[in-house]
This record gives C-alpha cells, sequence and structure tokens, in this order.
C-alpha cells in the first residue's frame, strides 16, 4: 500500500490490519507503566526467599518487561510494522553444586515462589550428573541501584507515521539518484530489567537500542547485472536522536563516517550513485595487496576473529554453536607469548563505553560492568568470563558479561564489546593511502566465511577503491581478502588515530542451543594491513 493508504488504515478504527489486535500503535507500549521498583523488589524477595528455603545455595531472579518494533518498507511502500511486548521473570539457582533455572509468566509472588522452587528441584535433579560442582566467584551485593541508557529523545515515543516518512524519505532520495530498487528497515529495542540476587544486589535498569538500515540495488538492463550497497550506519545504544542529523558529527570522505548521528537520507542518495559505478568498476585482480580498512568494514573481521575466539566457554569447548570453538586456547594464554598480533595491536573488551550495543551498569549476574584487555601489544592475555568461568583461569571475579536475550531464556556468557585501541600518533586515513603503493580501501561489510576454530576466514565489503602509488585512482568490485587470523593480525602495520573512531555492530548475534541473540559493538579506527591475499569473486552469467 501507498503511504496515504498505510496512515489512513493505521488510524485506531482500522490498526489491527497492520499491527497485532492488542497494540495499535506504537506511543501504546511507552504508554504502558511498567511495575513499580517496590512490587518488583516484593516479587524478587518472593523468589529469592522461597528458593533459600527450598535448599539454594545462591539465587537470582530477572523481572524483566520487553519492548520491539521493526519497521520494514519498500518503494514507496510499507511492507510490515511489528511491535511487541511482554513480561516475565526467569530464575537461577544453585543447590547441591548444580544450576537450575525456571521461568514465569504469571507474576504474582505465589507463581514466582514457585517457580524459584522448581528451579531448586531442577538443580538438585543436574547435580546427579554433574561431576564437579559450581564454583561461583565471589561478588559483593550493590543494594538498590538504577542505570539508564542515556537517551534524549524514545523512540517507542516518536509517532508510527514519522518513523513511517523517515524510511520512504530515504527510499524516495535513493530512488531519485539512480536506483532501481530500495528497501529500508528500522529496528526499536527497549530491555526493561530488575535484577535481585542472593548476594543482596537489586539492579533496575532501562536499555535502549537503534538499527537503521536499507540496501539499494542498481541493475544494468542490457547486461542483466546488477549491484547493491547496503547503509553504513551502525546499530547503536542510542535511540531517536541517533537519526537527528548532525553535520558535525560526521567525517568527510569518499562515504561520509556517520559516528553519533546518522543521516539516512543523505547516506540513501549516495548508496544510489554508489551502486551504480560499480556496475562499470573494475574487475579486482587477484593477488596480494596492502588493505586500508574502514571502521565500517573492521567492526566485522574484529567479531568473528577476536570477539568470537576469546570466548572462554569455546575457548574450553563447552560451547560450539553457530560459530564453533576456539583457536586460541588455554596453553597459548599459558604461555604468555602467543604474538595474536603485531605489536601495534591492542584489543579491549568493554561493556562501558557509551552509545555501544552492549553498554549497560551491571550484566545479567548482577556484575558491575568494566574495561578489560584482550591482546596487549599483540600478546593474548585475557578472554571473556563469567562469574562460574573465572576460577578456570585463576581469577576471582566474573568480567560482567554474562547476557539473556529474555526473560524466560537463562543467562550464559556473551561478547561485550571488543574494541582495536586507536593509534597512538597522529594519523589520518588519507595519510595512511599515501604510504601505500599497491592497495585496496574496502568501506562496510558484506560476506563473510570463517572455519570452527575461528582460524580460516574470508570477507568481503560494500565498496571498494584500488589504490597505486600513494592515491585513490577507481572503484573495484568482486573483491574478497582470506587470510588467518594470527597472519591477518600479525599484519597489522598502522592505526589511525582517535579522530578515526568509529563503532560499528551486531543488533542480532546468534549464540548458543536453544539459540539466543545479543547486541554488540566493535570499534576501531581506519587501520592498515600488508600483503593480504585478495581473490576475486566474480561469477559469470
Amino acid at each position: 500500500m501507498n503511504r496515504r493508504l498505510f496512515l489512513h488504515s493505521s488510524t485506531a478504527a482500522a490498526g489491527s490490519l497492520l499491527l497485532p489486535q492488542w497494540r495499535l500503535a506504537a506511543a501504546d507500549l511507552a504508554s504502558c507503566e511498567p511495575l513499580a521498583a517496590s512490587t518488583k523488589k516484593a516479587l524478587a524477595d518472593a523468589a529469592l526467599n522461597a528458593a533459600t528455603k527450598a535448599g539454594a545455595t545462591y539465587a537470582d531472579v530477572r523481572i524483566g518487561r520487553y519492548l520491539n518494533q521493526f519497521i520494514v518498507t519498500r518503494e514507496d511502500k510499507v511492507m510490515n510494522v511489528a511491535s511487541t511486548e511482554d513480561y516475565g521473570a526467569g530464575i537461577r539457582v544453585i543447590a547441591q553444586g548444580a544450576w537450575g533455572f525456571m521461568a514465569v509468566d504469571q507474576l504474582t509472588p505465589e507463581s514466582i515462589a514457585r517457580a524459584a522452587v522448581e528451579a531448586v528441584a531442577i538443580a538438585k535433579a543436574n547435580s546427579k550428573l554433574q561431576t564437579e560442582p559450581v564454583q561461583l566467584a565471589p561478588q559483593k551485593g550493590v543494594g538498590e541501584v538504577i542505570w539508564r541508557t542515556p537517551i534524549q529523545k524514545n523512540g517507542f515515543q516518536i509517532p508510527l507515521a514519522d518513523k513511517v516518512d523517515r524510511l520512504l524519505a530515504a527510499n524516495a532520495a535513493a530512488l531519485k539518484a539512480g536506483a532501481s530498487f530500495v528497501s529500508s528497515f528500522l529496528g526499536l529495542v527497549n530491555e526493561q530489567k530488575y535484577f535481585a540476587s542472593t548476594d543482596g544486589s537489586y539492579i533496575d535498569q532501562d536499555v535502549h537500542r537503534i538499527y537503521p538500515q536499507f540496501q539499494v540495488t542498481a541493475t544494468d538492463a542490457k547486461t542483466g547485472r546488477f549491484q547493491t550497497r547496503a547503509s553504513l550506519s551502525a546499530p547503536t545504544g542510542r535511540s531517536w536522536e541517533y537519526l537527528d542529523a548532525d553535520p558535525t558529527a560526521k567525517r568527510p570522505g569518499i562515504t561520509p563516517r556517520y559516528t553519533h548521528s546518522y543521516d539516512m537520507i543523505e547516506d540513501a542518495a549516495l548508496a544510489a550513485e554508489q551502486a551504480r559505478a560499480k556496475l562499470s568498476a573494475k574487475s579486482v585482480v587477484a593477488g596480494q595487496y596492502d588493505l586500508v580498512l574502514d571502521p565500517s568494514h573492521l567492526w566485522l573481521t574484529i567479531h568473528e576473529s577476536v570477539g568470537h575466539a576469546t570466548e572462554l566457554d569455546r575457548v574450553l569447548g563447552y560451547e560450539a554453536n553457530f560459530a564453533g570453538t576456539s583457536f586460541a586456547t588455554l596453553d597459548k594464554w599459558k604461555s604468555g607469548k602467543f604474538q595474536y598480533g603485531s605489536s601495534i595491536v591492542n584489543l579491549v573488551a568493554d561493556k562501558t563505553e557509551p552509545g555501544s550495543l552492549g553498554a549497560v551498569g551491571y550484566d545479567d549476574e548482577g556484575v558491575p560492568t568494566r574495561s578489560w584487555p584482550i591482546v596487549k601489544d599483540g600478546i593474548l592475555v585475557d578472554y571473556q568470563k563469567t562469574r562460574d568461568q573465572a576460577h578456570v583461569l585463576g581469577q576471582t571475579a566474573g568480567d560482567g558479561c554474562s547476557y539473556s536475550q529474555h526473560w524466560s531464556d537463562v543467562q550464559f556468557q556473551r561478547m561485550p564489546n571488543v574494541s582495536l585501541q586507536p593509534g597512538t600518533k597522529p594519523l589520518t586515513p588519507d595519510e595512511m593511502i599515501k604510504g601505500v603503493e599497491k592497495g585496496v580501501y574496502i568501506i562496510g561489510n558484506g560476506s563473510f566465511s570463517i572455519d570452527q576454530q575461528r582460524y580460516n576466514f574470508q570477507f568481503g565489503g560494500q565498496l571498494f577503491y584500488e589504490i597505486k602509488d600513494g592515491a585513490i585512482v577507481g572503484m573495484l568490485r568482486d573483491v574478497a581478502y582470506q587470510s588467518n587470523t594470527q597472519e591477518f593480525w600479525n599484519s597489522c602495520v598502522a592505526i589511525c588515530d582517535k579522530r578515526d573512531y568509529a563503532l560499528g555492530g551486531s543488533f542480532r548475534d546468534g549464540k548458543g542451543q536453544p539459540s539466543q541473540s545479543s547486541a554488540v559493538s566493535h570499534g576501531s579506527s581506519t587501520t592498515r594491513f600488508n600483503k593480504v591475499n585478495v581473490i576475486n569473486t566474480a561469477r559469470k552469467i
């Protein structure tokens, strides 16, 4: 349907044609008041007391209200709108040295207490099959605390018509600039989470995320070929203010770097022009090139080759779903000499970085979040850990990287933000390119493949430019590079300074079985890697 018909039919009289029948407009989600903190504390105490009385030596409870909204458009049409809300609680316990978990969607003192007792019964049953008791790192209770994502405009309170207008305006800009097809998407998430534990913590958190994105396609009627360019936005730990374009918040270049705000309409128009230019771009000649990788591209390489590789449960072989285990085994860490990358490579895990997808005050087992090194001066120095993993490394605290996607799912170790630290010497991308004799400049993430040990990999991208004798000489296409994790990071020879630093990230990163998704950011500045194998991905049609 077109926008006029959509807006007409989304009034209260006919809103049920487009939205779930129990929810007519985005504003309704935000207008429903969550439970009062005193009510949640009373419910939490009912669960904790029942679990302790039933024999738990430790218990925690998460009471969650989860709001989601997703809008999908194509050209001048709204394809779908989905708004969801649910409420419930999950109770996790240790009894007889084993974990137990139970979730409940009826939030009364009686129902939550019954769920806690059942969680204890499950733990006791599990203990009969467990050879070693859970060793939980000590955690001092933090009392009653509040943490909020520091947003300026709650996206759930923005009228649905305004959100649709923004997406359709971006589509129109792309079509005007030469796109053959364009689709766009807006995702909003609000997690209202209350955590309490027998350690003495009562933590109330309100977490927001937003993800605007699109994909533009340009076709050549004569050859039947097509090229695409996706948005260069990053999902972010902000809300509607991210879409309030601020020209001072972006870096100029072949494609503007959007940092603290995102001009979706400008990016869509430029994407159409660049997709059309890709149709006539030169196909890359396979060989070795120096790579200059923009943060909008490098975040995914960090995610796959460092983020997943240094999850301790994968390293230990406890987890292998989606991404396999890891080559970064304990013997490499214990040696204190394993050269994960060159001496300028510093990769840091951080759950506190403002605007990042993973930023929270406390994780889902009540641990205050922090920043810590994973790779320091090129050497593997640590992993990502939860409270019950810390003892494996002889450590006495978790890292604050436990997370559950929903109140009905048990929390487990999830990737924090993992970022490459900027260079310490002044260096801009233009200056970096001037030092490259034969190279490829890559912007945006594309297809990828990596093996089950997070070692051998292949990555594509969105935009590719040939560098010759210190200058960009034209656009390329059909580019992907192949390497292995250690070889790749040891080929890192230069990193731009903090002025160029930007975050990318994954809005829905999968892990586990049953699977859960989480949101995580990865930051970097533009980075140079020398002598990397580039292949030509063109197909004959």
